[in-house]
């Protein structure tokens, strides 16, 4: 197979990347808690383990993703009442948004997109299993809790012995626990909350736990033992350290073998938060940039380190990706494979076998771009392109980039789409408009009216468009 090492958190340090089963991976991922639009922080998560789906297939491992969607919680409860809307109407709406937005920014589908609310019997199996193991009991307040010093092995994914995490706990006393680091696996209902909310069970009606929903749907999916599990840094502790101690107090043996956490999201240096007013949903980054850009901005930094997110990054990132497609712009790749005995392929492998070193992969993409500058060689530009395809990048025509970036870039400047330029130019209508104005321009060319010709080029990049003459008498015509 590769010579793939992933960083193990509970390791703390780079492994080799040994499947269960041989030449086969299976990997889950803690998804969205469907209530709202999803946001950058979402879009970071999901695009460090597209990564990690796309190069684990690339690698020729047979894959089995699983991310999962939370469509019960407090949240969705008391979101859907202030809207006036069922819990069902509510996690199906933003569902399709949240598929609208992978869609968009080239995020391959799970194999399998689980809704917690379809593996209630799976939970509540699993927790009278936990009880039957004195590791769970039921509270003088109705809800059944999981008993943390009952599970010798608590604190080994976030190195902290239970004293370290008991003089750390800010969270009000709850006196129906035993524990205060006792947590939640069944919750009981109460009175006011909707039926949709509500299931039966042995302890009475209530719902699951936050925790146990994973433990379930993962052991369901992927067996009791399984190869990855990821999720962003703020879930290590203590989401995943609770799936650690449920699964394994239940099966009685190791449930991951790698556990992978991204990094936050930061804008302009300071921690992204609603209460600070930066915080931005994927659909309002995607008015303003085009979707590859904002693909390529993210894969810009290790999946494990801190992501800073500022317009200048953006704007950074989105000239680094026209430099890769203008390399292609007059090269026409030729179709043979990828060669993965090239000095580039094997420099790229080495980089993405390194736990997923995009930023490294993404150096290599650039230096075979100024190769194909240099050789203007189909061969160098095919390389370029497959290599690019792996991680999601440069898979349009390259004028499809050029042209189509202009226009979102130039309709994020106006306030509505149909806005009219101070030259005349309408931003919904710019291609068809730029093509008539190269024409104009070739016909002042022609007549020797060379003063308007210059005119026509400085009106177009007022609004920055770029004209490019090429040989045989073609303009072409990019974004600055």
């Amino acid at each position: 197979m590769s010579s793939l090492k992933i960083y193990n958190m509970l390791a703390r340090q780079k492994q080799p990347f040994c499947p269960i089963e041989p030449g086969k991976a299976r990997l889950y991922v803690c998804g969205m808690t469907i209530y709202d639009y999803c946001h950058i922080g979402h879009a970071r998560m999901m695009m460090a383990f597209d990564v990690v789906y796309r190069w684990l297939r690339t690698s020729g491992y047979a894959v089995t993703y699983v991310r999962n969607i939370t469509d019960i919680d407090d949240k969705i409860i008391r979101r859907a009442a202030e809207n006036g809307e069922s819990i069902g109407e509510l996690t199906k709406r933003f569902t399709r948004y949240m598929h609208e937005d992978t869609t968009a920014l080239g995020i391959l589908p799970p194999t399998h997109e689980p809704r917690a609310t379809q593996y209630i019997p799976q939970m509540l199996e699993m927790i009278e299993t936990l009880e039957g193991k004195g590791l769970a009991y039921v509270a003088t307040d109705g809800d059944v809790n999981f008993a943390v010093r009952n599970f010798p092995g608590y604190g080994k994914l976030s190195g902290k012995s239970l004293d370290d995490l008991r003089a750390g706990e800010r969270v009000d006393v709850n006196p129906g626990k035993r524990d205060p680091l006792d947590f939640v696996l069944w919750k009981r209902s109460g009175e006011a909350e909707p039926v949709a909310a509500k299931w039966d069970s042995r302890w009475g009606s209530g719902r699951p736990g936050w925790h146990i929903e994973c433990s379930a749907m993962a052991c369901a999916l992927l067996g009791e033992h399984f190869d990855i599990h990821g999720g962003g840094a703020d879930l290590q502790f203590p989401h995943h350290e609770n799936e650690i101690a449920q699964s394994e107090g239940a099966f009685g043996h190791v449930h991951v073998n790698y556990w992978m956490h991204n990094g936050f999201v930061r804008v302009d240096d300071e921690k992204m938060s609603k209460s600070l007013g930066n915080f931005f949903t994927i659909r309002e980054v995607l008015a303003r940039y085009d979707a590859e850009v904002l693909r390529f901005f993210i894969m810009r930094a290790h999946y494990r380190s801190p992501l800073n997110y500022s317009d200048a990054h953006l704007d950074d990132a989105r000239q680094a990706l026209t430099r890769l497609y203008t390399a292609l712009n007059n090269i026409l790749p030729d179709t043979l494979p990828l060669d993965w005995e090239e000095p580039h392929a094997i420099r790229f492998a080495q980089a993405m076998d390194d736990d997923f070193n995009t930023p490294l992969a993404l150096s290599v993409l650039f230096e075979l771009a100024t190769e194909v500058n240099r050789n203007q060689a189909a061969h160098s530009a095919r390389q370029l392109v497959k290599l690019g395809a792996i991680l999601g990048l440069l898979e349009r025509a390259p004028q499809a980039f050029l042209q189509g970036g202009a226009i979102v870039a130039l309709a994020a400047q106006t306030e509505e789409a149909n806005t009219v330029m101070a030259t005349g130019f309408v931003v919904d209508d710019l291609a068809t408009q730029v093509q008539a104005a190269i024409v104009a321009r070739s016909e002042a060319k022609q007549a020797k009216n060379f003063a308007e010709a210059d005119r026509i080029r400085a009106e177009l990049e007022a609004i920055g468009v770029i004209l490019e003459d090429r040989p045989g008498g073609v303009t072409q015509w990019r974004k600055a």
